[in-house]
């Protein structure tokens, strides 16, 4: 039979010698490709994770932000945990165990102050130990963390030797470490007075309670919450190096956060931050969350 070359359009060579040059195009083709590819981002390597690092480290920034003013409209913060009082609040609320009857110092001349080393009211004693200046800024948990100006703040704590003015042996006549303060256009209630030292069987701690008036923390009926605060250990450490604190380093090292009764169950609302050191003194900050 005779083969129609003309109809075929190529002889068997025309034809050997295109599949040639197809294949060498697509040779071409596909180290183009490769080159461009490798000009282009691998997701889930160097390229990719770092758009993604950036992306996160930006919104990190923006959160930092946000989170550092605890009065902004979007914020997000906790009520802070209620704690006991303690046997030593002064508050009207127990017997200062002297015989004398329930004690408090909330409607006494003199205890809306914000230097509470000394006594007031008659007492004269003054605490000493090293210097601490406490920040407490007070904000609505179910307001975006709003501040709340005018809102009052009773603060309590034990001296250099861990006793309680109007309680403790020897001090029962006086009333330092005790005050009140209203809180400022920030929310903001600041008090200057000594680093509490650490008695036996309790980390050491500062005590308050939060009234929603200045003119309602003469009575702790009008209490809207009682919770203490406590302090870093590297901190601890520090203060209780200083002189007068040595027997604090000894109940120290016989407790800790998670065998005290009141942190145990954790401190990450009641810690608070610190900046300073022993010789210049220390200020701590905390954001105290309240249901308003």
């Amino acid at each position: 039979m005779e083969i129609n070359h003309e109809a075929h359009g190529h002889s068997l060579a025309d034809d050997l010698a295109a599949m040639m040059r197809m294949l060498a195009s697509r040779r071409q083709s596909l180290r183009w490709l490769l080159a461009g590819a490798s000009a282009l981002p691998v997701l889930g390597c160097g390229g990719g994770s770092s758009a993604t690092d950036t992306s996160t480290t930006s919104t990190s920034a923006s959160s930092g932000s946000s989170g550092s003013t605890t009065t902004g409209s979007a914020g997000s913060c906790a009520v802070i945990p209620e704690e006991t009082g303690g046997p030593y609040p002064a508050d009207g609320t127990n017997s200062n165990g002297t015989g004398s009857g329930t004690t408090s110092v909330l409607n006494l001349s003199g205890v809306v102050r914000s230097d509470i080393r000394s006594s007031f009211n008659g007492a004269t004693a003054v605490a000493v130990g090293v210097p601490l200046t406490i920040k407490l800024q007070i904000v609505n948990a179910n307001g975006s963390c709003a501040a709340l100006p005018g809102y009052a703040v009773y603060l309590w704590h034990c001296d250099r030797d861990g006793n309680y003015s109007l309680y403790s042996s020897g001090v029962t006549d006086q009333n330092y470490l005790r005050g009140v303060q209203e809180a400022d256009s920030s929310g903001t209630v600041t008090f200057s007075t000594i680093f509490p030292g650490c008695y036996a069987g309790r980390m050491p701690h500062v005590h308050f309670e939060v009234y929603p008036t200045l003119a309602k923390s003469v009575s702790a009926a009008n209490r809207i919450k009682t919770s203490q605060f406590t302090f870093p250990m590297a901190t601890l450490n520090e203060v209780y190096a200083s002189a007068g604190y040595s027997a604090s380093v000894r109940n120290l090292a016989q407790i800790s956060y998670a065998t005290d009764n009141v942190f145990s169950d954790g401190t990450s609302l009641q810690m608070v931050a610190v900046t300073g050191n022993a010789t210049d003194g220390y200020v701590v900050t905390l954001t105290v969350g309240v249901s308003a």
